[in-house]
This record gives structure tokens, sequence and C-alpha cells, in this order.
């Protein structure tokens, strides 16, 4: 009896030790929110690759984002290897053509950057961007993302020399912290740049430019989760903080409207763009998902007929994108896809003779290289990500984004759930997930023959498998 007392003694204590140490380290924000219990998603994560060979669920299957990504980005933003062993266990519907004589070390070129805006001329802003790098943070709002999350984005952000968007909840002091370039995004409820009535008030605006580190303003139509409605958040995020920097009232649903009242039209919606960069000085964009191509050759050919309104740059969002709640309809169903969107708002610029005045910006689950690279050889100048960027943050795709509840604090209110997640620890993770992506992107263009990623084009690539969704092909 005393031997069987004295080991559970120790167990006991053992049990104490790790539980101490769970939610005393900073590193893994699972352990600190669920101590003891959470060793069992490592334990799975760790040596799952070793026991899926018993299994019937291959890693290329979870959705939305399959095992194999997530582990990508998981591996990159903690700095541990990404080589793999014993071949591919990828199924490709698109392959890089490399060239017979790649790019030698020492005759690599580092992405020279994209200035965004004119400097110059109708439509011109009194401070151009110079975009540094291909792979950037997209929207996501403070609210949307606890306050701990958007920390640690900025700081990463910062740390990487990316830019990162607001989303269209409004600026937040958080979006600030960091000291990272920012893009200001306007939606259609013009949360943080609206007066009383919810119209574009331009002393807000102003204030907003301020700001030296906002570099740009984005006039958001619609994202990929939700095309034609607007944001969703519940009332049990609209706290006093988030409803004092989006002005509105605090402790009730925060619902969008479905589209810009004052835009219902390319006119209106050139005229918007114009207004805002002329508050402003800052270059102005337009996010979208492509519906009716109609609407392409339309608002391109109005702005060569009115430069004045022309948009600095176009950022393409896939009907597959959002990180946010959403009708599941509208997630599922409507817009078309960034592997059919891109190419079709490539060739539409490019035919209205705009390629050297609209930058593209790509989005939709262009997580990993691979996708990344494939945007640009598609006629993308960038590509920005959010949910790349969320499993950086720690992320595990636990589909707990609109209840407030998300264990790894990315996105919840519960404080003590915001709590385990540590800003200095995942904004490392940010800037090593960024700069990974960078690397790899630039392998894949010196393996194609380039110097940089700046020289992809639609010949590098070329799709394999065909069908509703596949990657478009490339020129043979």
């Amino acid at each position: 009896m005393t031997v069987i007392l004295g080991l559970l003694a120790v167990l006991a204590a053992a049990i104490a030790a790790v539980y101490l140490h769970d939610i005393r380290q900073r590193q893994h924000t699972i352990l600190r929110n669920y101590p003891l219990i959470g060793h069992f998603r490592y334990f799975a994560e760790t040596w799952g690759e070793y026991m899926r060979q018993y299994q019937y669920l291959p890693d290329w299957v979870e959705r939305p984002f399959n095992r194999l990504d997530r582990a990508w980005v998981y591996r990159s933003a903690k700095g541990v290897s990404n080589l793999v062993s014993f071949g591919s266990q990828n199924t490709p519907t698109f392959v890089f053509r490399n060239a017979a004589f790649p790019v030698l070390d020492e005759d690599r070129s580092s992405f020279p950057g994209r200035q965004i805006g004119i400097a110059e001329g109708p439509g011109a802003s009194a401070q151009p961007y110079l975009g540094r790098h291909v792979f950037n943070i997209s929207g996501m709002s403070y609210g949307a993302l606890s306050h701990a999350a958007v920390t640690a984005l900025s700081r990463g952000a910062q740390q990487a020399g990316v830019w990162m968007a607001t989303g269209e909840g409004g600026l937040s002091r958080y979006h600030l912290e960091g000291g990272a370039d920012i893009v200001m995004q306007i939606g259609t409820a013009k949360y943080g740049v609206r007066d009383a009535d919810g119209n574009l008030s331009e002393d807000k605006l102003r204030e907003i430019a301020a700001h030296a580190q906002v570099r740009m303003f984005e006039v958001k139509l619609a994202q990929g989760a939700k095309p034609g409605k607007g944001g969703i958040l519940p009332a049990s995020k609209v706290t006093a903080e988030i409803a004092a920097i989006r002005g509105i009232p605090a402790g009730q649903p925060s619902i969008s409207p479905n589209r810009h009242r004052d835009i219902g039209n390319v006119r209106e919606l050139g005229n918007f763009v114009n207004r805002v960069r002329s508050v402003t000085g800052r270059p102005v964009g337009v996010k979208f998902v492509v519906g009716d191509p109609a609407f392409l050759d339309e608002w391109f050919a109005d702005c060569i007929a009115r430069p004045e309104g022309c948009p600095d740059y176009i950022a393409v969002d896939g009907g597959e994108g959002g990180t946010g709640a959403a009708p599941a309809p509208l997630a599922d169903f409507v817009g078309l896809p960034i592997t059919q969107a891109l190419p079709m708002v490539a060739a539409a610029r490019n035919r209205h003779g705009l390629k050297d005045r609209i930058r593209l910006i790509a989005a939709g689950k262009l997580i990993t290289p691979d996708k990344v690279a494939w945007a640009l050889c598609m006629g993308a100048d960038f590509v920005v990500s959010a949910r790349g960027f969320m499993f950086a943050l720690g992320c595990i795709q636990a589909m707990k984004c609109g209840s407030g509840h998300c264990p790894a604090g990315v996105t919840a209110s519960d404080p003590r759930l915001i709590a385990g997640l540590d800003p200095t620890d995942k904004a490392v993770r940010v800037a090593r997930y960024a700069e990974r992506v960078r690397e790899d992107v630039e392998v894949i263009a010196h393996s194609c023959g380039l110097p940089s990623a700046a020289g992809f084009a639609p010949r590098h690539v070329t799709e394999i498998e065909r069908g509703v969704g596949g990657f478009r092909s490339a020129a043979a």
C-alpha cells in the first residue's frame, strides 16, 4: 500500500509539474489554454505522419485546408526544415517549367519591388507606395481577430517588411502597434471613416491618413467568404472599444450593407476612388470578387475615359476566400475561384492597356509558395493571405471563428483564451512564415531560369489536370 501511495504521489507531482510548465510557457497557445490535454494535439501532430499509413484518410483531403498545406505553414513559422523525403505526396494540378540551365546562386537577384500609384497626371497620389515584398497580409479586422492576434501580425509584418491590411473593421491601435505599413480598408459600412449617419467622413479620412504608417486605402466591394453580403460580427464581439473604433453602438451585431450605398455603378466607383485619393493623398485600390466578366470591360473602359477615377490596384479575391462568419450558400457557391478569376482580370486589364497603371493583387487560399508563384505567373504583382498568417499565429482550423471561442486565441473574445496567445512569440512566427514564402518563391523562379520572382510569366507554369476549379493552363 505504501508503494502504491508513493507511486500516486509521484504521478500527481509529475502531472502538477506538467500543468505548471504548460501555463507558464509562451510558445504554444493550445498548451497555455488547455494544459495537460493539449499535449494530445501535439502528440497527434508529431507522430501522426508515422501512423497515417494505417488510416484511410490521406493528408490531402481535409477541407478547407489540407494537412500538407497547414503543416508547411506551421513548420515555416517555427523555423523547422520543410525538406521532404521519399518523394512528393501531392497530386498537383499544375507544374512549373524548369529551365535546362537554372540560375546560379551568385546570379540571383531579389524582388525589386513595384510601385503602386502614380506621382503625376490624372489620378496621381501625393505619396505612391513601393511594395517591397510579393507576399503580404490580407485584411483581417480587429474584432474578428483578437487584440493579441492583431498585435502579433503587426509586429511580424514590420519584422518581415510586408504590409498589413486592416480589414473592414477600421484602424485600431493594435494595427499600429508594431510599426508595419498599413492598408486601411473601407468596407460597405465605412467603419472608422463614417459619420453618425454611416456616410463617408472626409475628416475621419484625414485623421487616418495622418498616420505615417497608413500607406494605402482599399475600397472593399466584396470578399470571397461573402460576395454580395457585408461583414458580420456577432454582438458578443462588439465591445465598447470595437464600437468606438468602428463608430457603431456597443453590444449590438455589426452587420454591414451588402454594398456601398453610394457606389452603384462604375462611374460612382470611380468618383469614390478619386474622392478618397484626393482627400488622403494615398494610392487607392479596390477589392472585389469576380462574377460577371462584362463588368471588367465596362470598368476598365471607364478608367481609360476618366483616368482620375482609375484605381491604383485591384485586389482579386477568389470565391473560396474569407476568414470570418458567412452564410454557407455564399461561401460555398457564389463567386469565381481565384484560379479562374485572376487570369480573367489580368487579361482584361492588359487588353485595355492598363498593365502599367493598375497593379493586381491576388487572394484566395494562396498560402504556400507554389500557389503564390502560380499567381505571379498569371499576372499578379503581389499576393496577400489572411488564413496563411492565421496558421502562422497558431490557428488549428477548429472552425470556431465566429463563436469567440477559438482555442488558439486567434479569433477568440474570451480573455482567458486570448491570454494564451503571446504576441511576442507569434510575431516571430509571422515574420518567419512571410520570409519562407518569399525564399521558396524565389527558389521556384531560379529553377525556371529567372533571376527573381519579378520575371514570372504564363509560360513558366503548365496545367496538367483540367476541370472545374482547376488551375488555368499557361501558353503551350
